[in-house]
């Protein structure tokens, strides 16, 4: 899913006109507040976050910024240092493939530099398969930063902490079939795959990862659906 499609084909969506709402009414408040959007692989998470900035950039004295957690990827060089390394580079994109440490004290700096200093954030970059530390800023004045992502509510494997971190929670809720079809093709798309070939891959991670991240939504508050 591109930006033009959620432009076009959700505009009118009111659950993304009450995300819009949340959003605008916490950059009225004097505190900052930091939301958490999970949602499975292929739900579209980034691109409703993108939707969402692209929407508030628009205006004068905004104060959001949309993060993901996808800098926090373990780079390829430390997955094959790992004694297991060929089930890391296999399964990448699980739980365990992540630097949750790093990425809840990251978000611990976050929750705590309102109105005193800037927080860097590492992006990620899909030519090259790995995280680019550090090439993000948070402003100090930012009040509503988004961070969206697979394990924001992952009990396991070193992000029990990450919960608790967050004001509120959001969950995209999209069925898992819808999900792993857009995977399917966007895969198609990107390695010139068969259909045949993109559900092989997907179900030696994606797919897993996607039924694991769909036992959260019970956990979240506010199911989102567009």
């Amino acid at each position: 899913m591109t930006l033009l499609d959620i432009n076009s084909d959700y505009k009118n969506s009111a659950d993304i006109l009450t995300a819009l709402d949340k959003i605008q009414t916490n950059m009225n408040k004097s505190s900052r507040t930091l939301i958490g959007l999970t949602g499975g692989p292929g739900s579209g998470k980034s691109t409703l976050a993108n939707y969402l900035l692209d929407h508030f950039s628009k205006q004068q004295n905004t104060h959001i910024i949309c993060l993901s957690m996808d800098g926090f990827h373990l780079p390829k060089n430390q997955l094959q240092s790992l004694p297991n390394s060929v089930e890391a580079l296999a399964r990448r994109g699980a739980p365990w493939t992540f630097d949750s440490t790093a990425f809840i004290e990251r978000v611990k700096r976050i929750k705590q530099g309102y109105q005193q200093n800037d927080i860097l954030w590492p992006s990620f970059d899909h030519s090259l398969g790995d995280p680019i530390e550090d090439e993000l800023i948070i402003k100090q004045h930012t009040n509503v930063v988004l961070i969206e992502g697979l394990y924001l509510l992952h009990q396991q494997d070193g992000w029990q902490d990450s919960k608790a971190l967050f004001d509120e929670h959001w969950f995209l809720d999209i069925p898992v079939e819808v999900a792993i079809e857009r995977l399917a093709k966007r895969h198609m798309k990107a390695w010139n795959f068969t259909h045949e070939q993109a559900m092989d891959r997907i179900n030696q991670s994606d797919g897993l990862n996607a039924e694991l991240v769909a036992t959260y939504k019970d956990q979240a508050d506010w199911l989102l659906r567009v």
